[in-house]
């Protein structure tokens, strides 16, 4: 294994720049002396705040992608929110449709559906700022449930 000169990352054989860093890896050199080897986390590759607007970007979809495959505290709770938020969004919908389904009810249907798909652009729209903003913006009631499934109740 090879060490970036850098940062001291330990890199792949016949990597050419280091995923730590970025520098370029020209001749593999040894580890520093005593100096400790950390093992990077894993995570998309992306930068937080852009992980955490792409969370939900299509929703609860892109919320699952996410928290499976990034493993930061910050990225993993907006992940989760965006499946709580839209997933329970979409299960509204899809409830009340049935719900109202051969009552004669359509025009009232309609209505709700169209609260229900305002509220839903509002949330997305909002939480994907927020998140690019790096802010750790919490929807009441929610962000509790996100937190557990993100697996940190503490943050």
């Amino acid at each position: 294994m090879a060490f970036c000169g850098r940062c001291g990352t330990q890199v792949a054989d016949g990597v050419a720049f280091c995923p730590n860093c970025g520098a370029s890896i020209g001749v593999p050199t040894a580890a520093p002396v005593g100096a400790p080897v950390a093992a990077a986390p894993i995570t998309s590759g992306l930068q937080e705040n852009v992980a955490g607007l792409l969370c939900y970007s299509l929703g609860f979809i892109t919320g699952i992608l996410f928290l499976l495959i990034d493993k930061r505290p910050f990225v993993r709770f907006h992940a989760a929110q965006s499946i709580v938020v839209f997933g329970g969004l979409f299960l509204i919908r899809v409830v009340l449709g049935f719900g109202f389904m051969g009552t004669g009810y359509y025009a009232f249907w309609g209505l709700l559906s169209m609260l229900i798909g305002l509220i839903t652009i509002v949330l997305w729209i909002v939480l994907m700022v927020q998140a690019y903003q790096g802010k750790r913006f919490e929807v009441p009631i929610v962000a509790g449930i996100a937190k557990s499934i993100a697996g940190n109740p503490s943050l």
